[in-house]
């Protein structure tokens, strides 16, 4: 017998409502896809941090166990899919598992196997090649998407790149980006020899480089799902980038907001034609599902840039997948769930675009992710929990009551934390102390932090204590992200 047709939101919704089979997001927080268990029955998290001292009902966080030190979040996933607890806990929940990473490499798929699951995302190796930053270049210029005027070249020293940047028209004050790495690890200001040198060992020898003019821009962001059906486009977001009170990395990404009016209607209306145009494209390389592009808007111009592709769910997917559109119909992360069930559906992606852009579907929200941000390494003795704050009218920020639903925060002097860094954890320049969602903007008009979100952010790092280091205690920073 034919498989149903699931022919509108409606029936997608309840299909999903009804959901048989478990699926797993497993990562080091449930962060990114927060709240998704409310619309997925069998939907779980697996994850190795314990933001909600065991009050979440649907995260497992199993018991810690000897491991090699992580170097990645696949690290992290695949010695998740390895822990006895974990695999007990899967097979005693039965079902065929479905298991969706924020990052994941080919060993995962091994262990995924292994399991009796599917991974509901493409290949690791494909993913893997779109997220190249060379790649995502190329295939921009295949979608008609243009980047920051760039060069691609291998670079052999600061004589070499002064020759490469006037063959190709580019001046002196530049941005070099490596193929691969976090915001903020891989991203390189050259105006000056001096400046080249510093990041010399990250440049030369690294295989192809990005080599971009440097344009005075705002950062944005776009999340999308390439579907069976057309690609469905969220909407445009700012970026926080490089605030000193979040992040010791100059151009590192520290948060998004989520409001209707921050661009003008045709920055708006031409990100999400671009976005809908790179997506297609994608389909074409044989990508598909959840991903995310950066833009960079000249502040000039109102020119509109390709800054990078994340072919995956980012840190900015919470933002996507709670504002008032998602309530509204359905959050972005469904359809991705959607195509990968071999459900077979119809919908009218234009028309859904359409409503999506409509600036009444869209309310306002900010996200800070708050590192470590001095040059000292000490341990964890006290931590704020996750829940929803308060701000006193002098300023003081005080703990109010728990919660893992970001809605519950009634009021712009409310704010919802989620901690990441907990008592007995190490904490170092550029280490992830937690994340927090706050209404309304963070952000002026001019991009800059408002006085209360600074107002916020010292409130909950001042709830942080911490004792120094036993002085024969060595420390290595992980350095990488895990959001």
């Amino acid at each position: 017998m034919p498989k149903k047709v699931l022919k509108n939101l409606s029936e997608i919704r309840r299909y999903f409502h009804t959901n048989a089979d478990p699926v797993y997001f497993v990562s080091a927080t449930n962060f990114n896809l927060l709240g998704l268990d409310e619309w997925v029955k069998n939907f779980k998290y697996i994850c190795y941090m314990d933001c909600f001292d065991g009050r979440h009902p649907n995260v497992l966080v199993p018991s810690e166990l000897p491991h090699d030190e992580f170097q990645s979040i696949e690290d992290i996933n695949n010695y998740l899919l390895q822990h006895k607890e974990v695999r007990d806990y899967i097979k005693a929940r039965g079902g065929k598992p479905k298991f969706v990473f924020l990052m994941f490499d080919e060993k995962t798929e091994e262990l995924v196997e292994e399991l009796g699951g599917e991974l509901w995302f493409p290949k690791a190796e494909l993913r893997t090649r779109m997220d190249n930053k060379i790649e995502t270049v190329r295939v921009g210029n295949k979608a008609g998407v243009p980047s920051v005027p760039n060069t691609l070249s291998e670079v052999e020293s600061y004589k070499h790149l002064k020759e490469i940047c006037q063959k190709a028209d580019l001046g002196n004050d530049l941005v070099l980006q490596s193929a691969f790495g976090d915001s903020g690890h891989t991203t390189f200001f050259v105006k000056s020899e001096a400046d080249f040198r510093k990041h010399e060992h990250e440049i030369v020898g690294e295989g192809e480089i990005k080599i971009m003019k440097r344009i005075d821009c705002r950062g944005s962001a776009i999340e999308a799902c390439a579907t069976s059906q057309g690609t469905i486009v969220g909407p445009l977001m700012t970026e926080l980038v490089g605030f000193n009170e979040l992040t010791p990395y100059r151009g590192g990404w520290c948060g998004n907001e989520i409001f209707a009016t921050a661009f003008p209607p045709k920055t708006r209306e031409r990100a999400r034609e671009l976005t809908f145009k790179f997506g297609e494209q994608l389909r074409k390389e044989g990508y598909r599902g959840y991903f995310e592009l950066d833009f960079l808007i000249d502040k000039k111009t109102g020119e509109i840039w390709l800054g990078e592709l994340n072919p995956r769910i980012t840190g900015a997917s919470s933002m996507t997948n709670h504002a008032a559109f998602a309530h509204a119909d359905a959050p972005l992360f469904l359809f991705h769930l959607l195509e990968f069930s071999k459900k077979p559906f119809k919908l009218d992606v234009g028309e859904l675009n359409d409503r999506w852009a409509d600036p009444n579907m869209i309310d306002s929200w900010s996200q800070m992710v708050i590192k470590h941000t001095d040059d000292t390494v000490d341990i964890v003795t006290s931590a704020p929990q996750s829940g929803i704050y308060r701000m006193q009218p002098d300023g003081q920020v005080v703990f109010d009551r728990f919660d893992y639903h970001r809605r519950a925060v009634e009021s712009e002097d409310e704010a919802f934390f989620l901690r990441i860094s907990n008592v007995g954890d190490y904490r170092y320049e550029g280490a992830d102390l937690g994340i927090l969602v706050t209404r309304g903007r963070s952000m002026t008009k001019g991009f800059q932090l408002t006085e209360k979100s600074k107002r916020w952010i010292d409130g909950i790092k001042s709830a942080y204590a911490a004792s120094p280091l036993p002085s024969a205690e060595a420390f290595e920073d992980p350095a990488f992200k895990i959001m």
